[in-house]
C-alpha cells in the first residue's frame, strides 16, 4: 500500500487522506494534491506556520498553506518512495500534461552529527506535455491571525512573522511566486523553506544532493530493521512515521503531529497531542525495540532521566513538553473554525494537571531494556537503578489511589484497573532488574511488592457477574486497557479470568475487527468511534489465547483502515471507514508493529 492515485474534485472535504514528511526536527502533512496543509517550525508544538488543516470548513483554501498547482489538474498519484520519508506527488491533467513534486525533510549523516535543519524542501519538474504551474506560499503566525512582513532578494522571499522569520529560497521566478501567478514549467525547480538562513551552494545542486542523502539515510536506517517475514511495508512505513515523531534534539516522542482533529464528527473531542506522554513514548520504543532500533530508546532515555530528576522522587506528570516543560496550560483558538470546521481548536493539555499513576510502570517498562540489552553504547548503571527505585516507590505508595486513569477523565477519579497494573509492573520490572544487578535483598523487596499489588488486584478488580476484570476496583463497566495484563505479564494468556475477559470485551465493546475504549459514558457521552490501539490489543490477546485466524483476520481488516500511504489517526469509524482523532498517531503506529511481529510466519519457515 504505497501508491494513491485519485481524482481531483474542486472544494473537496478535508480528510486524513494524508501524508507525512519530517526529519525529527520538523514535519509537515500533504493533501493528496502535494499541499503543506500543516507545518509547525522550529519543532513540533510550535505554533503552526501551516495550518490549512484547520481552517477546512470548505476544504482546503491557500491561506495557511504552500501549494503547487498543476493547471486544470485532473488526477494525483501520490507515493513514499520504498523505506523513505520521501514524498512524490504526480499531477495530471485531462490533456495528458503531468508534473512531478518531491517532498521530503533533510536528514542525514554530516561532519559525524545528523543534519536535521528545520526545512521543507520541494523539487518539481515537467513530466510531459508542456504544464503550467502556480505556486502559492502562505505562511501565517500565531494561529493563522498573523500575515507575515514580505520582503524579497534575487533568489529568495522572506516571511517575518511573531515566531520567527523563515526564507524560501527557489530558482524559480521569485515575481511569480510573490504574486501566485501561473507559469510554464520548462525544467525542474526546486523550493526551501525554513528558518532564515543563506545556502552554501546552488539551489537545484543543494536540492539534488539533499534529496539524495536524505534518501540513503532511510534506506540505510530502514534496512537494519529486523522486521518480520510478512507485513514487511507495513512495518517499515510504522517505524518510519514513529522515529519522525521523536524530537530528537531532546528526545522526547510526541503522541501525534497535530492538534484538534476530533475523535468523532461534531463530538468536542479535540486535544492537542503534539507533547510527549510517558505511556505512549513507552509503546513507541518498545514497539521499535522489538525490530532491534534501539536507538530511538537510547534517545528517549535521555529526555526520560531528565523528568525523573526533576520529579524528586514525588508525583510525575503524564506529559511534558518536548524540552521538558511542565506547565502546558489548555486554551482555546478562536480565530480557527477547526478540521471540517469542526471546533474548538485547543492548544496546550490540562492533562499536564492529572494524575495518572499508570505513568510510573510506564517510566519503569521504558527503561528497563537499558539494564540487560549488551548492545547500548550507554546501559543503564547504579545511578539509574536508584533513580528508578524511586519511581518504583511512588507508585507503591499510589498503587491503589483513585486517579484519572490512562483515558484521561475530566471529572471523575477512581482506583484503575490498568494503573494498578502498571504500578504492578513497575515492581515487578525492578525486582527483574535487581536480579539482573546481583542486588538480592531489593529483588526481594520489590517481589514482595509486586505480589502485594498483584493479590489486590485480582481480588478487587475482578467482577463476578461479568465473569471479567473490569475498569476500577469494585467497577461494573468493561474497559479494553485491561487487555494489557497479558501483555506486561501480569496473567498468562491461558488464565481461565483473562480468557473469560477476552470474551466479554468483544460482547460488548467490538464491532467486528474493530473496539471501543469503554462502555461507560465520559464526559462527553458514550464514545462514537473505535479506538485503534485497542483493536490491536486485542489482536495480540486474540494470538496468546491461540487464537491465530481470528486474530488475523482481525488484524489484515485494521491494516485495510489505514490510509492509502499506510499510516493511521487515533479513531475509526467502524461503520464508513472513516479515520478520525489526531494524526498520525503513534499509539495507532506501534499496533500494526506489534500485530505484525506477533503474527508473522517465521522466516526460517517461509524462506
Amino acid at each position: 500500500m504505497t501508491k494513491r492515485d485519485s481524482p481531483l474534485l474542486p472544494h473537496a472535504p478535508a480528510t486524513l487522506e494524508l501524508a507525512m514528511i519530517g526529519n525529527c526536527s520538523i514535519s509537515a502533512l500533504l493533501d493528496p494534491r502535494g499541499s503543506i496543509v500543516w507545518s509547525c517550525m522550529p519543532r513540533f508544538d510550535a505554533d503552526p506556520v501551516f495550518h490549512a488543516l484547520l481552517d477546512s470548513s470548505d476544504g482546503y483554501g491557500s491561506e495557511g498553506a504552500l501549494t503547487i498547482e498543476l493547471e486544470a489538474a485532473a488526477r494525483a498519484e501520490q507515493t513514499y518512495d520504498r523505506g523513505t520519508a520521501i514524498v512524490r506527488t504526480r499531477l495530471y491533467d485531462s490533456a495528458g500534461h503531468g508534473i512531478e513534486l518531491v517532498d521530503f525533510c533533510p536528514r542525514f549523516i554530516t561532519r559525524d552529527r545528523v543534519f536535521r535543519p528545520a526545512q521543507i524542501v520541494r523539487r518539481i519538474r515537467p513530466l510531459a506535455g508542456r504544464p503550467r504551474v502556480r505556486i502559492g506560499v502562505h505562511p501565517r503566525g500565531q494561529w493563522g491571525t498573523v500575515a507575515p512582513q514580505t520582503s524579497r532578494g534575487s533568489n529568495h522571499l522572506r516571511y517575518r512573522l511573531p515566531g520567527g522569520t523563515f526564507r524560501l529560497t527557489t530558482n524559480a521566478p521569485v515575481t511569480y511566486i510573490e504574486d501566485s501567478v501561473w507559469f510554464s514549467l520548462h525544467s525542474p525547480i526546486s523550493l526551501l523553506f525554513g528558518a532564515d538562513e543563506m545556502l552554501d551552494g546552488g539551489i537545484e545542486e543543494t536540492a539534488r544532493d539533499f534529496e539524495e542523502q536524505t534518501r540513503l539515510h532511510w534506506q540505510h536506517w530502514s534496512r537494519r530493521l529486523a522486521v518480520p517475514f510478512e507485513w514487511q511495508e507495513a512495518v517499515i512505513r510504522a517505524a518510519i512515521t514513529l522515529k519522525l515523531c521523536q524530537f530528537e534534539e531532546t528526545g522526547a516522542i510526541v503522541a501525534a503531529m497535530t492538534t484538534s482533529i476530533p475523535e468523532a464528527p461534531g463530538s468536542g473531542r479535540n486535544w492537542d497531542y503534539r507533547y510527549c506522554w510517558l505511556r505512549d513514548a513507552f509503546f513507541v520504543v518498545r514497539a521499535l525495540n522489538s525490530l532491534s532500533e534501539v536507538g530511538t530508546m537510547e534517545d528517549y532515555l535521555r529526555w526520560l532521566y531528565d523528568v525523573i530528576g526533576s520529579a524528586g522522587g514525588g508525583h510525575v506528570q503524564p506529559l511534558y513538553g518536548l524540552g521538558l516543560e511542565r506547565a502546558i496550560e489548555e486554551s482555546l483558538v478562536s480565530a480557527l473554525p477547526g478540521y471540517r470546521g469542526m471546533g474548538p481548536v485547543r492548544v496546550g493539555n490540562q492533562a499536564h494537571h492529572h494524575f495518572q499513576h499508570d505513568v510510573y510502570g510506564n517510566i519503569v517498562l521504558g527503561a528497563s531494556q537499558a539494564f540487560h540489552d549488551q548492545r547500548l553504547l550507554r546501559q543503564g548503571d547504579a545511578g539509574d537503578f536508584a533513580a528508578l527505585e524511586a519511581v518504583g516507590e511512588q507508585a507503591w505508595k499510589v498503587h491503589d489511589q483513585p486517579d484519572a486513569g490512562m483515558w484521561e477523565l475530566r471529572t471523575r477519579a477512581r482506583v484503575h484497573t490498568s494503573s494498578v497494573l502498571m504500578c504492578w509492573a513497575a515492581c515487578d520490572r525492578l525486582m527483574k532488574i535487581a536480579r539482573a544487578r546481583g542486588a538480592a535483598e531489593r529483588a526481594r523487596h520489590w517481589r514482595d511488592r509486586a505480589e502485594a499489588i498483584r493479590r489486590k488486584l485480582l481480588e478487587r478488580a475482578w467482577n463476578e457477574r461479568r465473569r471479567a476484570f473490569v475498569e476500577s476496583f469494585e467497577g461494573e463497566y468493561l474497559d479494553a486497557s485491561v487487555l494489557l495484563m497479558a501483555e506486561v505479564g501480569f496473567l498468562p494468556a491461558d488464565d481461565p479470568r483473562f480468557i473469560s475477559t477476552v470474551d466479554a470485551l468483544e460482547h460488548a465493546l467490538c464491532d467486528g475487527p474493530f473496539m471501543r475504549r469503554y462502555e461507560e459514558a465520559d464526559d462527553f457521552g458514550r464514545p462514537q468511534t473505535a479506538f485503534n490501539v485497542c483493536a490491536f490489543w486485542r489482536v495480540d490477546a486474540l494470538a496468546r489465547l491461540g487464537r491465530h485466524t481470528q486474530a488475523r483476520e482481525c488484524f489484515e481488516a485494521l491494516l485495510a483502515g489505514r490510509t492509502a500511504l499506510g499510516l493511521l489517526s487515533e479513531d475509526i469509524d467502524p461503520h464508513t471507514g472513516e479515520l478520525w482523532g489526531n494524526f498520525p498517531q503513534t499509539y495507532s503506529m506501534v499496533g500494526i508493529i506489534n500485530g505484525a511481529v506477533r503474527l508473522s510466519a517465521d522466516w526460517e519457515d517461509a524462506v
